[in-house]
């Protein structure tokens, strides 16, 4: 009688989070535009993403910021900021958001505030990918 080879069964490999900080604003605003395209990109064909705001790119996490900002064949940047706030993650640094006075409470819905430690923990997990605009 022949012995069936034992079954293995795989682990599926963790799905990857990409973790992009936006450390521009409207001083670079092809940079910052870059940003918000490939988190929207990532977030819309249902990667993990989670969209940082640094800096100037901090009042982005504000109603009415976004749609100021114009930039020529570009998307809209509040098309691209809802995405990744319908779809992943968006977050102003403490810090950032302290410098310019700026308060939970005044956030967009879904958005939120956290530091460097929050940012660190997600960039360290073995299945993410940081990327720095």
């Amino acid at each position: 009688m022949s012995q069936q080879p034992e079954s293995r069964t795989r682990a599926e490999p963790a799905q990857r989070t990409l973790v992009i900080k936006c450390a521009t604003g409207a001083e670079a605003p092809e940079r910052c535009a870059q940003a918000f395209t490939v988190a929207a990109t990532a977030a819309s064909t249902g990667i993990a993403t989670s969209l940082w705001l640094t800096g100037e790119a901090s009042w982005f996490g504000l109603p009415g910021k976004a749609e100021e900002f114009v930039l020529p064949h570009s998307a809209p940047l509040a098309e691209l900021r809802d995405t990744v706030l319908a779809l992943g993650t968006l977050t102003v640094c403490t810090q950032c958001a302290q410098r310019r006075g700026i308060e939970p409470a005044q956030l967009l819905p879904g958005a939120r505030i956290a530091g460097s430690a929050s940012f660190v923990d997600e960039i360290l997990r073995p299945s993410a990918q940081a990327l720095v605009y």
